[in-house]
């Protein structure tokens, strides 16, 4: 084994749950979450040479996971990726109510939509605090802001969010 392949195998081990725990919480899915981190530490290891150091290799890592999540988005139109907000409170606790399935399934693709529709560095900042779990000093570096800014973004994306589904 190269060095360099020694040393992509440390980052790997380094940080594996932690991005399988990104990916899982973006789509709710063991397979697919397992697949995107896959695919995120393939596209990490194609690209290392473009690893500058500003920002933690964790943070690195969940921006090369986000984007591969957008993909399979892209990709996979017609298929319901579940967004668990909640953290924010947009949705009642789990319920065995009749029909609390299907009201919980139109309110995350609901969401889906306010979150499509927001400005980029808004749902950027919003995914990293929320499922990448990242502080907001690191959000600040990934995103290329202050980290003040990126606590006020955080705060004005859920608020949107908030004012959004409450008009609807």
């Amino acid at each position: 084994m190269r060095a360099n392949e020694k040393a992509f195998e440390t980052i790997y081990q380094d940080h594996f749950k932690r991005i399988y725990s990104f990916m899982f919480r973006l789509c709710s899915d063991a397979h697919v979450a397992e697949e995107l981190t896959q695919e995120t530490f393939f596209q990490a290891y194609r690209c290392i040479s473009g690893y500058r150091g500003d920002a933690s290799m964790f943070t690195w890592l969940c921006a090369i996971g986000k984007n591969v999540f957008l993909n399979y988005l892209r990709k996979n139109k017609g298929e319901t990726i579940p967004f668990d907000f909640y953290v924010i409170n947009l949705a009642a606790p789990p319920s065995d109510e009749p029909g609390y399935r299907l009201t919980r399934q139109v309110e995350i693709e609901e969401l889906r939509r306010v979150i499509a529709a927001m400005p980029k560095k808004y749902s950027t900042v919003l995914l990293l605090r929320m499922y990448g779990e990242l502080s907001y000093a690191e959000i600040a570096k990934e995103v290329g802001i202050s980290e003040s800014s990126a606590k006020v973004i955080f705060y004005r994306a859920k608020k949107m969010i908030r004012e959004e589904l409450i008009d609807e």
